[in-house]
């Protein structure tokens, strides 16, 4: 029996420990995001829209998801909010990428080529914001992604040193389901988070990009 009493306390106390760390993290989160999430008319002008990725469909365009953040991209662009949009996804096999399907998108919907600088590395948010960061010198932005991602997308570039704003995607409330999944993973992406931050996690790296700089000096 002192066995099992061993292993019931053992199991109790890590539920405990990790019911900590993600009560913690998220706290942190809420904290870090504070009164930095705007509705685009609302939202103050910088000069890059970062627009996290967030999926392809089997046909290679964007999913309702990410084309609900690239459409508030785009109003931020047209109502002169941002000057910039730099698209950070996934391109890590040949068959899969995302920022050339963002970037289609948006140009496709009106938005001059020369104004969308593509991050190929941009393989979650934390990687996203710190690229946008090392890689592309960007040193304030707008970060587009859904409503219920915004806190965490926010305070992991405010945290990486960007100035950082946020306006979050509510469209998406119509596909029920997928929201209240993403919600809830939001609870323990929280963790990853911080764990990041904390251990400064080096993302892919590579040389310094200029096409941001060149991008808003274009006409």
């Amino acid at each position: 029996m002192r066995w099992k009493r061993l292993i019931g306390g053992s199991l109790v106390v890590g539920a405990a420990t990790a019911s900590l760390a993600v009560g913690g993290a998220n706290l942190w989160i809420s904290r870090g995001s504070a009164g930095d999430r705007y509705a685009v008319a609302d939202a103050p002008t910088r000069p890059v829209a970062l627009v996290l990725g967030a999926g392809l469909t089997a046909s290679g365009a964007p999913t309702p998801y990410l084309a609900y953040r690239l459409d508030i991209a785009k109003q931020l662009f047209d109502e002169g909010k941002v000057e910039v949009l730099l698209v950070s996804g996934d391109n890590r096999t040949h068959s899969y990428d995302e920022p050339t399907a963002m970037a289609d998108y948006l140009v496709a919907h009106g938005i001059p080529a020369t104004k969308i600088v593509r991050d190929f590395a941009g393989r979650d948010t934390y990687d996203s914001c710190a690229r946008a960061k090392r890689i592309f010198g960007v040193d304030a932005l707008t970060v587009v992604t859904q409503d219920y991602h915004l806190p965490r997308a926010v305070a992991t570039c405010r945290a990486l040193g960007i100035d950082a704003i946020g306006v979050g995607d509510t469209e998406g409330r119509k596909y029920a389901d997928a929201w209240a999944s993403g919600s809830r993973r939001e609870k323990l992406a929280a963790v990853k988070a911080v764990w990041d931050i904390r251990t400064a996690r080096d993302p892919i790296l590579g040389n310094r990009e200029s096409g941001v700089q060149d991008a808003l000096a274009a006409p």
